[in-house]
């Protein structure tokens, strides 16, 4: 999967690309879960949970009840990129537990250890936007793919955002889709 996941961002044509794959091979992107506890908490299950996010918005963009112009480019940064905010996010820690035979046991878990306190969407941007220039479109994405995730305040700004960009609702929908359909 990590030399798939390589592939389609160095078929990027964008400047800084280079330089933001370097930064991601020197990340734990890789070997990263996807999250703590609720989908993909394994190793290697923020990758998986990209591609299958890219491989769904490229559906979602093909089957969308209106048309969808969107650049290859973007579809790869958009899905592949969303959750950049995790490297280097999670750790491994270790907890007491009683095993099938009903002894305690040490066994690890992932906690989360945020050195960059940014939020989520929006430090995706931050992060991709210190290597590569994003159009407005792909930070609104980036930025508002957990949907309607986010706190109930932000739900009149947040469908604004899917009216302007309806590619960021198709985001959205294939990150949804990625977690509970397919638990990565």
């Amino acid at each position: 999967m990590k030399e798939e996941f390589l592939n389609l961002l160095r078929g990027i044509n964008r400047e800084g690309m280079d330089n933001l794959i370097e930064f991601i091979e020197k990340t734990d992107f890789f070997v990263a879960p996807a999250s703590t506890r609720f989908h993909g908490s394994y190793e290697g299950g923020l990758l998986e949970h990209s591609l299958k996010v890219y491989e769904l918005l490229k559906e979602k963009i093909k089957n969308s009840s209106i048309p969808i112009e969107v650049s290859e480019d973007s579809v790869k940064i958009i899905a592949l990129l969303h959750d950049i905010c995790k490297v280097n996010f999670y750790k491994v820690d270790y907890r007491n537990a009683k095993n099938a035979m009903g002894e305690w046991e040490k066994v690890p878990y992932y906690t989360v250890n945020d050195m960059i306190p940014y939020g989520h969407g929006e430090k995706s941007v931050m992060m991709l936007t210190e290597y590569i220039k994003l159009t407005v479109e792909e930070k609104y994405c980036i930025r508002w793919h957990m949907g309607f995730t986010e706190p109930k305040e932000l739900y009149t700004t947040l469908g604004m955002a899917f009216k302007k960009y309806p590619l960021a609702l198709l985001v959205h929908e294939a990150d949804l889709e990625a977690t509970y359909f397919f638990d990565i």
